[in-house]
């Protein structure tokens, strides 16, 4: 009996998840308490569990070997799988909080590196609050880009807090992202489209990228076709508002 025929969460035409079976609710409350395991500090993130093609457990202290990508929210892994092959030798990973969608995205992830040999090794996906666990996970430095595609717009003002770009965790932001590195943000919702970008522009270890650098950018056409909101949002000729910052050092 083929694999795919025995597990029917696999689709037996393509041997990838099948997003009902891990469907969970879209938004989750990101200031609630979670059961799961977080390292206690980025040198006990093993990398050999997530890109064992790319390392061992030996290579936890070559630098060359350290993520580079972080996808908040990540959802269903659309924006990963695409980078995947834009930068195939570049570690990235997807910090998600639904563990079934944690859970699909691993699932697409394996599905992935089975029919495409060679290809992929070099996303991962984690369950965590990366609104609590950011420095668990990287270095001072550490990042080149990070991502917030279509994050909960938390609409009621007492639920402003929950927002995941705010100028407290842009500060959180800033300590994980090396200088020149990028934060790429996009949503739907226009009210949430400018209070990200009003937090990013107020902030000083940020500025905004030229439009003449946004369009020589090659990421920055993926953040409204890459996912599966943007995909919606396209369908439906919604409109998206985004905001792409640079990491800078601040004046003195």
């Amino acid at each position: 009996m083929l694999e795919n025929e025995a597990n029917p969460t696999l689709s037996k035409s393509t041997g990838l998840p099948r997003k009902r079976f891990y469907r969970a609710r879209a938004h989750s409350n990101p200031l609630s308490d979670s059961h799961f395991p977080v390292p206690t500090s980025p040198c006990h993130v093993d990398l050999s569990l997530h890109y064992p093609q790319f390392c061992s457990s030996s290579d936890q202290i070559d630098s060359s070997k350290k993520i580079q990508f972080a996808d908040i929210g990540c959802g269903f892994g659309g924006l990963l799988i695409s980078l995947s092959t834009l930068f195939p030798d570049t570690l990235m990973i997807g910090m998600e909080l639904r563990d079934k969608v944690t859970e699909y995205v691993k699932e697409r992830i394996l599905a992935l590196r089975v029919a495409n040999p060679g290809q992929y090794q070099n996303i991962s996906v984690v369950r965590t609050n990366s609104m609590k666990y950011i420095p668990n996970y990287f270095e001072k430095g550490q990042l080149s880009k990070m991502f917030f595609l279509f994050p909960d717009p938390h609409f009621k003002e007492k639920n402003h807090r929950r927002r995941v770009i705010s100028t407290h965790l842009l500060d959180e932001y800033a300590y994980a992202l090396g200088v020149g590195g990028i934060i790429y943000t996009i949503t739907d919702v226009e009210e949430l489209g400018d209070w990200m970008n009003a937090c990013l522009e107020s902030h000083p270890m940020f500025e905004a990228l030229t439009e003449e650098e946004l369009q020589a950018d090659p990421v920055v056409k993926l953040l409204s076709s890459a996912t599966e909101e943007g995909q919606k949002v396209a369908r439906n000729g919604g409109q998206t508002f985004q905001a792409v910052y640079r990491r800078i050092m601040p004046a003195t």
